[in-house]
């Protein structure tokens, strides 16, 4: 027998045991030395690269996305103000439109006659109406001009959509009909 074996022999157990958990403690330690849990040190700087270079695309998405956000909401602000300023409340559209188109036609010096409304919904929309007006003037072509040009001048959004003028036979006057538009938002008092 080998000589290194016989004194193998004579070690007790436990320092044998001993021995061995120190062995593999040494191994683990050479292990993770020389493969660290983290990665290396090249491995952590270039994760440390990369979550850099993501933070910066994600602060610019960031700062991008604020800009959006600013836009749609000054956008939602002036679509409010462009509403309330040149679309009638439902509540008061009639009576708006008749003592103004009445207001404009003494200011053109012409005559109204009959007037009549009709409103339908706008198709996609749950809050805004159009609303037409038929309206009958009596007038020289001078005072018609003039009364175009009041209508024009409106603080309301009123399109004329016809306009048809027929003299009189009786001598320089027209009778003038006339199609109007408007838009009309709910604001809330209608059932």
């Amino acid at each position: 027998m080998p000589r290194n074996f016989k004194a193998a022999a004579g070690i007790p157990v436990q320092w044998r045991i001993a021995l061995g958990v120190l062995l593999l403690a040494t191994i683990g330690a050479a292990w993770i030395v020389i493969y660290p849990p983290g990665g290396s040190a090249d491995d952590i700087q270039q994760q440390l690269s990369a979550l850099e270079s993501q933070t910066a695309a994600r602060r610019a998405l960031l700062a991008s996305t604020r800009q959006h956000v600013a836009a749609v909401e000054q956008g939602r602000t002036e679509g409010e103000k462009f509403l309330n300023e040149y679309f009638l409340a439902r509540r008061t559209a009639y009576s708006t439109l008749l003592s103004e188109l009445v207001e404009a036609a003494a200011r053109a010096k012409i005559k109204p006659k009959e007037h009549a409304y009709a409103t339908e919904p706008i198709e996609g929309s749950d809050s805004l109406s159009m609303m037409s007006i038929s309206a009958n003037y009596e007038g020289t072509y001078a005072n018609l001009m003039r009364f175009v040009h009041e209508i024009d001048r409106s603080p309301r959004l009123l399109i004329i959509e016809a306009l048809n003028a027929a003299p009189e036979q009786s001598g320089g006057t027209l009778n003038v009909s006339m199609k109007i538009d408007t838009f009309v938002r709910d604001d809330g008092s209608a059932p």
